[in-house]
């Protein structure tokens, strides 16, 4: 830990300070927990502890291949403490629950404690204000009541997960050079992944207070959905392309294919854009691959937000991309090419050279090459292959160039 940036040691020192702080304010003016708070206490420990033990495998095999953050899903078990249990009691099931994790996977102590004691606030904040707002007793409510109780429970996992964001995505976004948005904030499944378990951990809380046995039955379902989120995984990672997070050309293919059907059946138009990085081969060689490998992925984030959600990016290969642009004619392709090159070339990334120096490569240029639904082919290959003649003659041009295809002959 010491080894890291002063920014992301001021950072994490100061976090955990306040997060201690913040806890131990709040268990000192807690409830007594009850005979009924110790019950349900063990009743969530109980359920964690099968659920981790039937899924260390799955937990292991989804870690070794995570590039991020993994979401291990205790919400199912924690955010239900959040809801009914005293603050005292649910630290103490997130330090036991987080503990048995930190046996199977044998993290750094110093990312079990941050993480830890980022739980536990986020918990104790959550669990303050829902319970400052007045709760209803749950086995009384009445349709109106209800609502307002779902909004409490609502605010309450927003709280419960922003916290953890800010105290985790602030030390991933200290923790390195230019760290990237996906990276600090999660991707879109990861989110829906942690949503989905905070939700289950909702249900949980309303058997754990109404039925208590049924409690157990959430421990099957929360194996099932470890079971789901590692097939999930697997299917991501088949159609991705491990350096940059876009489709591989398995994926891209497929997606455009699919939508390519689409334009033909509607009779519309789209355009396929290549876009080949200059020079790659010398900031390998200059600065080395990892280099490389950064300027990739800094390029790829470019082509996620320059893009519409519908439009559709891969790696192709080396250093060239595709995008795929439904509902697109030559002007507008031409428009939204003309707009990454320009992006592409303002770009400063940051990175360390072949002996772990910083260094910064400044004004990376892009060829792109253009081809348009149905002007210059018809399928998806002769498209393909229509944007790539396209990127040869931007390169033979002077390079940092777009350039819209030939037409297709007849």
């Amino acid at each position: 830990m010491w080894r890291r940036p002063p920014w992301f040691i001021v950072f994490v020192v100061v976090a955990e300070l306040l997060a201690v702080a913040g806890v131990v304010l709040a268990a000192a003016s807690a409830d007594t927990p009850t005979v009924t708070d110790w019950f349900r206490l063990a009743l969530l420990f109980a359920g964690a502890t099968v659920h981790i033990q039937l899924t260390r495998r799955l937990e292991e095999r989804r870690r070794s291949r995570m590039r991020s953050v993994l979401i291990d899903l205790n919400a199912v078990w924690v955010f239900p403490a959040v809801l009914v249990l005293p603050v005292t009691l649910t630290v103490a099931l997130i330090v036991a629950v987080r503990a048995q994790r930190w046996l199977i996977a044998r993290r750094p102590a110093h990312n079990f404690v941050f993480s830890t004691v980022a739980h536990c606030f986020a918990a104790t904040l959550a669990a303050t204000l829902h319970g400052a707002l007045g709760p209803a007793d749950w086995d009384a409510l009445t349709p109106a009541a209800s609502l307002r109780e779902f909004a409490l429970i609502l605010l309450a996992a927003a709280v419960y997960e922003g916290v953890q964001l800010v105290y985790v995505g602030g030390a991933i976004a200290l923790s390195g050079p230019a760290p990237t948005p996906r990276a600090v904030l999660g991707s879109p499944a990861d989110n829906l992944l942690e949503a989905i378990a905070t939700g289950l951990g909702a249900v949980t809380a309303v058997l754990l207070v109404t039925l208590p046995p049924a409690v157990l039955i959430m421990t099957a379902v929360a194996v099932v959905f470890n079971r789901l989120a590692e097939i999930e995984q697997l299917q991501a990672d088949a159609a991705s392309d491990p350096k940059t997070g876009l489709r591989n050309m398995r994926g891209w293919s497929d997606a455009a294919g699919r939508a390519l059907s689409r334009i033909r059946r509607a009779d519309g138009t789209l355009a396929v854009l290549m876009i080949d990085l200059d020079h790659f081969k010398e900031i390998n060689d200059t600065y080395g691959h990892p280099a490389g490998d950064d300027v990739l992925a800094r390029v790829a984030d470019v082509l996620r937000e320059a893009t519409r959600p519908a439009d559709i990016v891969g790696r192709f290969g080396g250093e060239e991309f595709l995008l795929l642009l439904p509902d697109t004619d030559a002007d507008a392709a031409r428009h939204a090419a003309e707009r990454i090159r320009a992006t592409i070339a303002d770009l400063h990334i940051d990175t360390t050279d072949k002996r772990g120096s910083h260094v910064t490569i400044a004004g990376p240029t892009a060829s792109v090459g253009i081809a348009v639904y149905p002007d210059h082919a018809t399928t998806l290959t002769g498209l393909t292959q229509a944007a790539d003649a396209a990127v040869y003659t931007a390169k033979e041009t002077g390079r940092d160039a777009v350039y819209l295809a030939e037409p297709a002959d007849g």
